[in-house]
């Protein structure tokens, strides 16, 4: 299959996959040889052209990084906003709303990314009726719980497009419907999906997404998004603002703030241009390859991965049916950082959760090749005992 490969092809624009077994794009994506090339760009241009690059080329470049995610996910131009991190853009969010009872839910789960958690968390004390859903067996999440937590008293649903700790894919959409039946909004966690599983935000009805660069789209860190339903613009007048949102930031007029008309109105201070020149590169590969392409791959990659590790004895966590999980797979392993760690001695780069286990993620530019080479690594690691605590030695747990 890898000589048939066409998507190989974009390998060579990541020098880095040389030099180990990358199979980490879940939490870091290869950096792509042209983001070294648009930092020096961006360099160049405050060098020679200082404040002039302001108007020139730097103003403009969150919105036109914006389009460009926009694409990828289905959104119309001027929907998504730029932030420095996934955390940012949901405290905006969070900032819209007032939580007066009787409509002051939060619907999350218990399985949601901890910096998801943290945010909304602390909106209890400005009113907010948080309800974690639990997981049944500490790892997954039932659709028909999530189902059930969402009523008349609902403001927000906020959750993953796919869990970190195992790569379940949520079936969103009767979620989606679910809350707008009951008139609330519905709020997509998509880190771990976007790039690697498609995403049509227009035809999913999502009210609001959030994510990041940093992984499947190898964009590097400080490039996270915030996309919203253009229909619910006009409710959006967060607490948690600055000079950019403003309808005109340059007459820096005095408070109160009169917001943006578009989605600008989700901005807050002086945007991050170091990292939107950084990510560039990986968007733009993301975008001209296509998710769907990628996906098929990535499926195809990660059964093959699957069914090699459960001949070899191993437990797989994630979902076994490809349709319910994301681009990673999660394998129950003995003191699994010390395993990771052990592998990383090898030039083998996989990452472990505790609770979970040790996840591994094949991308778009991973050789078969690679996928065999990683289950005969892990085998003599497993083998060898190198994964043994040692006395006096802490193993990571």
């Amino acid at each position: 299959m890898g000589a048939m490969d066409e998507l190989l092809r974009w390998r060579e624009e990541f020098p880095s996959l040389g030099r180990a077994v990358h199979l980490i794009s879940h939490s870091l994506g290869a950096m792509p040889r042209k983001a070294k090339e648009w930092l020096a760009a961006y360099a160049d241009l405050w060098e020679t052209r200082g404040i002039r690059a302001w108007e020139e080329a730097w103003w403009d470049l969150p919105r036109e990084t914006g389009d460009r995610l926009g694409r990828i996910l289905g959104a119309p131009p001027g929907s998504v906003t730029m932030h420095p991190n996934v955390s940012t853009a949901l405290a905006v969010l969070a900032s819209c709303f007032e939580w007066k009872p009787p409509r002051n839910r939060v619907v999350l789960s218990a399985e949601d990314f901890p910096s998801v958690l943290y945010v909304w968390e602390r909106e209890r004390r400005r009113g907010a009726d948080v309800v974690l859903v639990p997981s049944r067996d500490g790892l997954s999440i039932s659709e028909e719980d999530l189902l059930a937590a969402i009523d008349g008293r609902t403001a927000v649903v906020c959750l993953s497009l796919v869990f970190y700790k195992t790569a379940r894919l949520l079936d969103a959409r009767p979620l989606v419907e679910k809350a707008r039946r009951e008139g609330a909004l519905f709020f997509l966690d998509a880190y771990q999906g976007v790039g690697t599983v498609p995403l049509d935000v227009g035809a999913l009805g999502v009210d609001a997404v959030v994510g990041g660069s940093v992984k499947w789209l190898c964009g590097g860190p400080g490039a996270a998004y915030l996309y919203a339903r253009p229909e619910i613009l006009p409710r959006l007048e967060p607490r948690v603002t600055g000079w950019a949102a403003h309808a005109r930031p340059f007459a820096f007029e005095p408070p109160p703030i009169e917001y943006a008309r578009d989605a600008r109105r989700l901005a807050n201070g002086t945007p991050a241009v170091p990292a939107l020149y950084a990510a560039r590169a990986g968007h733009e590969i993301v975008e001209a390859i296509g998710v769907p392409k990628i996906r098929a791959k990535s499926i195809r990659q990660t059964e093959a991965l699957r069914r090699r590790l459960e001949e070899r004895g191993l437990r797989v966590v994630s979902e076994a049916d490809p349709a319910r999980r994301g681009g990673s797979l999660t394998v129950d392993v003995p003191n699994g950082a010390a395993v990771v760690a052990a592998l990383a001695e090898r030039n083998v780069l996989v990452d472990f959760r505790p609770g979970a286990g040790m996840r591994v993620a094949p991308h778009f530019y991973t050789k078969d090749e690679e996928i065999e080479a990683f289950v005969e690594e892990i085998s003599k690691v497993l083998e060898s005992g190198a994964w043994r605590p040692h006395e006096g030695k802490a193993t990571g747990h």
